[in-house]
């Protein structure tokens, strides 16, 4: 069951804790590694007590349930992230209240967030998501075809390529990890990124060992998911 309304300080209290110490188990600074809260299928109210908590950044899979939210916290200082797959038709509303984009896969949809973000407002962050482990039921592009997306992402005025975002398998081993970390930081080297995002309520710790600078903790913080909405 999902979290009651209280509970949400505590659970961000203990996974900054959990943070902090993987960090520092690793040689990291704590502030290296951001937290962000994944909020799909929870209510605007749970995502408030969050934000009273001190947490800023959050996650959602559904376009429309994010903007649902979005609309019922308007004018709060939250910082929307959008970490499921994108379809064409979602591009211009999602370029014009999302703050950051983890599932770009293709040049396509790059581009689409590019013309149709609006002039005046800062460039979108975008990620690239990375099928690292080669699975063919897991979004993303294949490690080999990273480098040429991020070319040509870098060119593109109205998004800011930031990194990387992957899902490693259920019980990846650490070579997974480690394959991940290389490809940002050779990557890294080449674009100026700053972004690893991976790791999630099960896998921080390897995670943050292997370099992850952006967690997606959703579980340990607002509990178990409510009922699935369709995607959108």
């Amino acid at each position: 069951m999902g979290q009651s309304m209280g509970a949400i300080d505590g659970n961000l209290q203990a996974v900054r804790e959990r943070i902090a110490r993987a960090a520092q188990a690793a040689g990291r600074d704590p502030r290296s590694v951001t937290l962000l809260a994944v909020s799909k299928t929870h209510p605007a109210a749970l995502v408030e007590e969050a934000l009273a908590a001190g947490q800023r950044a959050f996650g959602e899979n559904y376009v429309q349930e994010a903007l649902e939210k979005m609309d019922a916290l308007a004018g709060k200082p939250v910082e929307w992230h959008l970490i499921g797959p994108l379809q064409s038709n979602k591009t211009r509303i999602v370029a014009q209240r999302f703050d950051w984009v983890h599932s770009i896969e293709s040049e396509k949809i790059a581009r689409r967030l590019s013309d149709q973000r609006p002039a005046g407002t800062a460039a979108l962050n975008v990620l690239i998501q990375v099928n690292v482990s080669g699975e063919g039921t897991k979004s993303g592009v294949a490690s080999e075809q990273v480098f040429a997306l991020a070319e040509k992402i870098t060119k593109m005025p109205r998004v800011r390529l930031r990194g990387l975002m992957a899902i490693p398998e259920p019980g990846a081993g650490i070579d997974r990890y480690r394959e991940l970390k290389n490809l940002y930081e050779k990557l890294a080297s080449e674009f100026s990124l700053d972004t690893l995002s991976v790791g999630m309520s099960d896998d921080m710790e390897t995670a943050i060992a292997q370099g992850s600078t952006m967690v997606r903790i959703g579980t340990a913080i607002f509990g178990t998911r409510q009922k699935i909405r369709p995607a959108a």
